[in-house]
């Protein structure tokens, strides 16, 4: 069996636990998680006997690549409601069909009820959430695999345009840089648009780099990821350029001890909101916590945001096989900010830190 295969049996499992006959998988990650298929439209339907994977014409060839054989390729329209309808009820007649309620518009909610309704009156029609992503938590060797092949990429990128030089550029050409060597490293791409933030532009935790020179003396925010077989990579560096003001100094210093106590607390059986709590508490303690607005980190998987949410309001425990970033930030306004951030997993007995990048970077190249 191929690693989809026994994804799709679990989901089965998961189907028979919600009583649920067949499922309309139409989030693209959650598609290409249980078949392997990559494409712009693509909807799985998949029930409690089998699976189909809907596409049009633009995507015949590659579909049946990239689906394995157990698994039937339906080519439609570009609008695939009428397919949809008739795979639900071929998968599961008069029985209970589940949607994806957190990716699927009410307008496109209710369209998809009506046509399966129209060929089955006694069909019922239940909104989901989570069902493929609570599989999605834990990665599996080679999902685990591929995120430090995406973190090895965004390591080897930086540290190419770090040795470079930043100062004299501007944070869109450096933020350009290490998108071009990720392509170079062989990635498909960022795993989200690079941020390059310096001086007070630091303050802002999603600051999007433009034409403000890099300076002496300032902290350069840098986060960065790229995707690497489909899975995402993320991590944060904040770049000294010389000799910090006595507040950025202190900043810095408070996230590095806040972030290295949260490597050290990961561990399974610890909840997300007592990992947040663990670098919290330093940085309120040291009179910075408004300063932290956000929460610690997050999944990292087939999407860059994704479960558990490692936050105050986390829900979550931490299980082996999870991948969370660690991230801390202190946003000083109109003066500057600090993040650093690593990429963990979550082990039997604590964690693996997947970003290899140098914490304590002081770059004083002028370019």
């Amino acid at each position: 069996m191929s690693i989809y295969s026994h994804r799709r049996a679990a989901f089965q499992q998961v189907l028979r636990s919600f009583d649920l006959d067949v499922f309309v998988v139409s989030h693209p990650p959650n598609v290409r998680y249980l078949t392997g298929y990559v494409g712009s439209n693509g909807v799985c339907v998949i029930g409690t006997h089998g699976a189909l994977v809907l596409t049009d014409s633009r995507y015949s060839v590659s579909a049946r690549e990239q689906v394995d054989t157990e698994v039937d390729v339906v080519i439609g329209p570009g609008d695939l409601t009428a397919h949809i309808a008739k795979a639900v009820i071929e998968l599961a007649a008069s029985g209970r069909v589940g949607l994806e309620a957190a990716h699927v518009s009410m307008a496109r909610g209710a369209q998809l009820s009506t046509s399966i309704r129209a060929r089955d009156d006694a069909i019922e029609i239940s909104s989901e959430v989570g069902r493929v992503e609570e599989l999605r938590l834990v990665k599996d060797e080679g999902e685990i695999a591929a995120i430090q092949r995406a973190a090895d990429v965004a390591d080897t990128a930086l540290a190419t345009v770090l040795a470079e030089g930043i100062i004299g550029r501007t944070e869109r050409d450096v933020a350009f840089a290490l998108q071009t060597e990720f392509f170079r490293c062989g990635a498909e791409g960022p795993s989200f648009d690079t941020i390059v933030a310096t001086g007070a532009n630091g303050a802002k935790p999603h600051a999007v780099p433009g034409d403000r020179v890099i300076g002496t003396g300032e902290l350069v925010v840098i986060d960065l990821g790229a995707i690497v077989d489909g899975y995402c990579s993320d991590m944060t560096r904040t770049i000294a350029t010389g000799p910090l003001q006595d507040d950025l100094a202190n900043a810095y210093a408070v996230c590095a001890q806040a972030q290295s106590a949260a490597l050290a607390a990961v561990r399974p059986g610890l909840t997300c909101a007592a990992l947040d709590a663990v670098a919290r508490d330093i940085i309120v303690s040291a009179g910075l916590g408004e300063a932290f607005g956000h929460g610690l980190g997050h999944g990292v998987g087939l999407e860059i945001h994704e479960a558990p949410r490692v936050s105050r309001e986390g829900t979550e425990t931490l299980r082996p096989g999870m991948v969370v970033t660690i991230e801390p930030g202190i946003y000083l306004e109109g003066r500057g900010g600090v993040r650093i951030e690593d990429l963990v997993v979550v082990t039997d007995d604590g964690s693996r830190t997947l970003s290899q990048s140098p914490k304590l970077a002081v770059n004083s190249v002028t370019v």
